[in-house]
């Protein structure tokens, strides 16, 4: 793994020597610049984790830079720690106010130093991991389970842990793809670099480029990637079938290359990552297909991970049962309820087509709708709903089960979006909120379907 990168911005020769030296016998890369504008190539082309900078520089000072990067949200990639000899409060608090980590007094103490620069890669990491990271960390990554599946699984997981190659998670949606991909980043080297997860399908086709690929400013100004951000980490790449044709080429190079180049950019960015990929189709079948590129297939798949559906351990269905009773009833001050064995026996039976997805709903919906310290078998019933023990039929509502999954998975999104596109009276306004979608991204999704808007509350049908 690659040695903390730290960008030294000072205009005195000695204090940019000294501080090299100082932090390179502690094991850091350090790259130096002597004013502002050696400092924005520096920080384009170098990505450093930490920057020091002295206020007092000719041309654009300190403050002015910092000013500039914290307009272009640059400092969550790359905290700053502003150094100055003479100092002021109000230049301190300006720089506070402007998003400076911290500021450092000249001459500069070595202890304070170092454990500034260690202070601010902790919080820049922290920052830059996802959102939704604190409700997965409440629950256990580990495969939960004790059926043979599992424990084969965990045993895989366990060897793959300690290696920092690529692996690629295939199995059904709702398997819990993410949460191993979590599990290997957190008992695996880089557990102290982030964990990005990208889900390229959740983000409109016209904003992918630079949200994956990052970009730069004619000015010098850099906003990473979602890629970039994962420096140091692990970048997870959910449903990496959904990319087109030309990102698969793009993907494909810069995970060769293990370099990018940003959106507008003057030169390539050096990447250090762990890639796990994850994907409910068989890459395999897509490639041959023609639908995959096979270049991007062999780097994702070095060493592959199947994740069984839940239908195929209903031995384990109990022991979830309980675990995420538990967790709701803690996390949601929910009552806890408990799940006896009839009930225990309808749910094994069950097929689960959403997987643990579908049983994590399932108890949260209980708990919050029964308030009986036991759940009764009719609860279980009316939550699984009708289709719970039939047989699903060749064609529902126009849909045909013979298909492709891509085909399949277009007629029912084009059903399901003309159904509330109708019952919202044609407004693509309300339909985005109805249905969650960024309105740019739902216009071009019915756009590829065929639906034509204007023609819905007039025809009902599209």
């Amino acid at each position: 793994m690659a040695s903390p990168k730290v960008l030294v911005i000072d205009d005195e020769p000695d204090i940019r020597s000294t501080v090299r030296e100082i932090l390179e016998e502690e094991g850091y890369a350090v790259v130096v610049a002597a004013d502002a504008a050696e400092a924005r190539l520096a920080r384009a082309r170098e990505q450093p984790d930490v920057a020091l900078l002295d206020i007092w520089m000719p041309g654009t000072d300190g403050i002015s830079l910092l000013r500039e990067w914290s307009e272009a949200r640059a400092l969550e990639s790359c905290p700053v720690i502003m150094m100055s000899g003479h100092g002021t409060v109000e230049t301190a608090v300006e720089a506070t106010r402007l998003g400076a980590y911290d500021f450092i007094e000249k001459p500069i103490s070595l202890a304070k130093l170092l454990l500034t620069i260690e202070r601010a890669r902790e919080a820049s990491r922290l920052k830059r991991e996802n959102e939704g990271l604190r409700q997965h960390l409440v629950l256990p990554l580990e495969p939960v389970g004790s059926s043979k599946a599992m424990t084969a699984l965990r045993a895989q997981l366990e060897k793959l842990a300690q290696h920092d190659t690529s692996v690629l998670v295939q199995g059904e949606p709702g398997v819990g793809k993410e949460t191993l991909a979590r599990w290997l980043h957190e008992h695996g080297p880089r557990r102290g670099g982030p964990f990005v997860a990208v889900a390229p399908a959740s983000i409109p086709r016209e904003h992918l480029v630079p949200a994956l690929f990052g970009s730069e400013s004619a000015d010098g100004g850099v906003q990473p990637g979602l890629i970039e951000q994962a420096n140091g980490g692990t970048l997870f790449l959910d449903e990496v079938a959904e990319l087109d044709a030309e990102l698969q080429q793009r993907l494909a190079s810069v995970l060769q290359r293990r370099a990018l180049v940003r959106s507008g950019g003057r030169g390539p960015a050096e990447l250090d990552l762990r890639v796990i990929a994850a994907s409910a189709q068989n890459l395999e079948s897509l490639v041959k297909a023609g639908r995959f590129r096979e270049e991007l297939y062999y780097l994702l798949n070095v060493v592959p991970i199947a994740v069984p559906p839940l239908r195929e351990r209903s031995e384990d269905v109990p022991e979830l049962l309980r675990l995420y009773a538990d967790f709701f009833a803690n996390r949601d001050k929910l009552p806890y309820r408990h799940f006896p064995v009839a009930v225990q026996n309808r749910l094994r039976n069950y097929a689960w087509p959403g997987n643990v997805r579908e049983l994590r709903n399932l108890v949260q919906r209980l708990l919050v709708l029964g308030s009986a310290p036991e759940v009764e078998l009719a609860e279980v019933e009316a939550a699984l709903g009708v289709a719970a023990g039939m047989a699903a039929p060749a064609v529902v509502a126009g849909i045909d089960f013979d298909l492709p999954l891509r085909e399949a998975r277009e007629q029912f999104e084009r059903a399901y979006l003309l159904r509330q596109l109708q019952q919202v009276g044609g407004s693509v306004g309300k339909l985005a909120k109805a249905v969650g979608m960024e309105r740019t991204h739902l216009y071009r999704k019915l756009r590829d379907l065929g639906v034509d808007v204007k023609n819905v509350t007039e025809k009902g049908e599209a």
